[in-house]
């Protein structure tokens, strides 16, 4: 099998350290057998046709048989004509010569020509798409079925990349994971973790794994598979494109691509409604940067402040900081010279929490804490949040801890800012669970024990954190 030894054709994303990055080898055997595909020949019809549709030029025939259509390809490849039907007028075909043979297709058009998934400006393109597709599945079928047997992913500077950045994580994970086992093993004499029966569990991995975001994509020139260094062939949507991460490969490819996806920043667009792993990992944070930033101003300057979090800051000051977010980042300010109303950082807090794709307790495990929270029994209510809690992603439990850390030093200023777990608990509760139908009355029936949840996790946050 031929090789191409020009590498920059691939057109690829994979950006890593020059000294470390060797390219790899693309495969041109798919991308010969494209530029050998039969051209399509428009068969145009000899004379005026009256009825025929405007989004159809000359290569309509009005109503023809399928043997004179066939006739009129005169046996060559890559020949076509629309013909309507003579068993349901007012529907088209393409007629097709492939092969030998003359393939019809039933022909659609909504403002794009299709017969199948893919859409195209004109009948010529998708004529020519069809015949690629059907030439290289042809001829290369048995190839086609074996090319990701040999990955190169693993290979890419683009994986190289992730590996150095996941052991840097993993570093500091470690680092992490020590102090807060050191503070357990500090707390583990108080009465609170003597009076629970909670089983004992290993620290949670923060292993911030990652599905990659495919979509399809059509690619401008010659472009390869990251995953098997195949030609992507085609005229359009030949493959799909990862959004976050710029990682472009086969549709069929991207079912066997590991979830290691590692987000770009300069691909996410914005701060507030992006999901929660996505971000920590773009920013290679254990938590979002808003909720660290928000806690640290409001524990800096906001703990007595008479009604935290239920006070509401002004709307258009909230929203100035949502967009600041969004704009800038981790270099936002937030400070006191900025904002001096504690209640628009805490409003912003919220609202980033409320706006998540993906809530922090997620649509999934939603029922499961719901149920926990109904059991009659205070211990095993208990363990049940615990155990719910474990099956979170990592970025969700880890967010989902240092707010409650967070949430529990409030309580400690209750005096004076009147704010005990209960009421936290009212506030929060819809915040970080969401029921997955969006449906008013469940949500009415389920208050009581979303407001219970968050209340037990700040209540109890030594014990099931």
């Amino acid at each position: 099998m031929a090789a191409s030894s020009n590498s920059s054709l691939s057109g690829s994303s994979v950006s890593s350290d020059p000294e470390d990055y060797q390219p790899p080898i693309w495969k041109s055997y798919l991308y010969q057998l494209q530029q050998e595909a039969p051209r399509p020949k428009r068969i145009t019809c000899p004379h005026e046709m009256e009825n025929r549709p405007k989004y159809y030029g000359r290569e309509f025939h009005g109503i023809v048989s399928r043997e004179c259509a066939d006739e009129l390809l005169a046996r060559v490849e890559g020949a076509y004509l629309i013909r309507e039907s003579q068993r349901q007028p007012g529907t088209h075909t393409l007629a097709l010569r492939f092969g030998h043979q003359t393939l019809n297709y039933r022909l659609f058009y909504d403002g794009k020509h299709f017969v199948g998934e893919k859409r195209f400006e004109s009948v010529h393109d998708l004529v020519t798409d069809a015949l690629i597709t059907l030439y290289i599945e042809t001829k290369a079928a048995e190839y086609i079925a074996k090319m990701t047997t040999n990955p190169i992913y693993e290979h890419l500077g683009y994986t190289s990349l992730l590996k150095d950045k996941m052991v840097h994580r993993l570093s500091r994970g470690r680092t992490e994971q020590r102090r807060v086992t050191f503070q357990k093993e500090e707390r583990i004499s108080s009465p609170l973790v003597r009076q629970s029966t909670l089983k004992d569990s290993p620290e949670k991995q923060c292993s911030y794994e990652k599905l990659h975001n495919f979509k399809v994509h059509t690619f401008r020139g010659p472009h390869w598979c990251e995953y098997c260094a195949n030609f992507m062939w085609g005229l359009i949507a030949q493959g799909v494109h990862c959004s976050d991460c710029g990682l472009n490969v086969h549709k069929q490819c991207s079912k066997l691509v590991p979830s290691d996806c590692q987000p770009d920043l300069r691909r996410i667009k914005k701060v507030f409604s992006c999901d929660l792993t996505t971000l920590v990992k773009a920013h290679n944070t254990p938590r979002p940067m808003v909720v660290d930033m928000c806690i640290r101003e409001i524990e800096l300057r906001g703990l007595k402040s008479e009604g935290l979090y239920r006070v509401s800051g002004f709307s258009e000051h909230i929203e100035d900081v949502r967009l600041s977010f969004d704009r800038d980042g981790e270099k936002a300010d937030i400070s006191a010279s900025t904002y001096a109303d504690i209640n628009i950082i805490a409003g912003a807090l919220k609202l980033y929490l409320r706006d998540l794709p993906i809530p922090v307790i997620t649509f999934h495990l939603y029922t499961r804490f719901i149920q926990a929270a109904k059991n009659p029994n205070a211990e095993s209510r208990l363990e049940a949040i615990h155990e719910s809690l474990l099956q979170l992603p990592p970025a969700h439990h880890e967010t989902l801890r240092y707010l409650m850390a967070h949430l529990k030093r409030v309580t400690s200023c209750e005096k004076d800012n009147l704010m005990n777990a209960e009421n936290l608990g009212i506030v929060f509760g819809p915040t970080l669970m969401q029921p997955p139908e969006q449906n008013a009355l469940t949500t009415l029936n389920d208050m009581r024990q979303q407001k219970l949840v968050v209340q037990l996790m700040i209540e109890h946050e030594d014990v099931l954190f």
